[in-house]
């Protein structure tokens, strides 16, 4: 009888090794690495998840805090100074933070365009709420313009279950979504912006002049009842005008912490649009000024 030789895949150090047949390659292999695999990307998420939530509460500390050490930063976090070092030095390269001697630093003066990283760890639970609620005015069937952003990603990680048409210039959330059979994703092409990773210039405005979607949703910089909603480059605001005023439905998805702020340029007023959806720390008196001035309905997203 021959002996047939084995062969040892090793996956991962979470998952462990697929031993099986040379012989025998079948399906019951395949399945046991995609399977090895989604557990990698399960983790990979956890893990995510967990580093969001550390470097909101760096953030959060180091704004009540003029100097701070790791040793603080590991009380407030719970984290190990190893991890706490990583953590400071992707802040530090994204020029969040200033590394001293003696700790870090809050930079006052924060980057125009903050990048996927920075904003990823602001205002979770917020972004939460809001793409939750932005989710419940999404259709099956319906064609949907989706903005750069991470409140966008996370409006596109709650919109999987339904067969859509999606177009963005998001590439994160581009990559995500083609994962969906039922799911069609069109992506904006360009010239990549490395801050957001997204496609911005003249290519993708042409490309948006022949799409007229079901619902766009747009995001900004910053938004304000007399300046609307503003971005930091021409090239960025031309792109998110563009991207929402085919759309038989134009929604603006901003938390709170943006209102009052504004860039150079401006995208649209909020008159422009039919929707604006906000987190519940808007400011009463501020909520009863844009419902007094502005035609958009205005819905505040309450957390879980």
């Amino acid at each position: 009888m021959r002996r047939c030789a084995k062969t040892t895949i090793h996956t991962h150090k979470c998952v462990g090794a697929i031993l099986f047949s040379e012989i025998a390659w079948t399906e019951k292999a395949q399945f046991a690495i995609i399977a090895a695999l989604r557990k990698i990307e399960t983790l990979s998420g956890i893990y995510n998840m967990k580093e969001n939530s550390r470097l909101e509460s760096i953030m959060n500390y180091l704004k009540g805090n003029n100097l701070v050490t790791v040793e603080q930063l590991v009380t407030v976090t719970g984290a190990s100074p190893a991890t706490i070092r990583r953590d400071l030095i992707k802040l530090d390269h994204e020029g969040v933070v200033s590394r001293t001697h003696g700790g870090v630093t809050l930079n006052r003066f924060i980057p125009s365009q903050p990048t996927t990283l920075e904003k990823s760890s602001r205002n979770l639970v917020e972004k939460h709420a809001i793409a939750r609620v932005a989710a419940s005015f999404v259709k099956a069937g319906d064609a949907v313009i989706l903005d750069a952003g991470t409140t966008m990603f996370e409006l596109a990680r709650q919109i999987t279950h339904m067969p859509l048409r999606v177009i963005t210039n998001d590439l994160h959330i581009a990559l995500f979504l083609s994962e969906f059979k039922q799911i069609e994703v069109t992506i904006i092409g360009g010239r990549i912006d490395e801050s957001s990773q997204s496609c911005i210039g003249d290519h993708g405005r042409k490309m948006l002049n022949n799409i007229n979607p079901d619902i766009a949703f747009l995001s900004g910089n910053g938004w304000d009842l007399a300046k609307g909603v503003t971005s930091p480059t021409e090239e960025k605001a031309a792109l998110k005008h563009d991207l929402i005023m085919n759309a038989h439905r134009r929604i603006l998805l901003a938390d709170s912490s943006k209102y009052g702020a504004w860039s150079l340029f401006n995208v649209v007023h909020l008159n422009e649009l039919t929707d604006i959806v906000t987190d519940a720390n808007l400011d009463v008196e501020i909520r009863q000024a844009l419902q007094s001035n502005l035609t958009p309905t205005l819905t505040i997203a309450d957390p879980l």
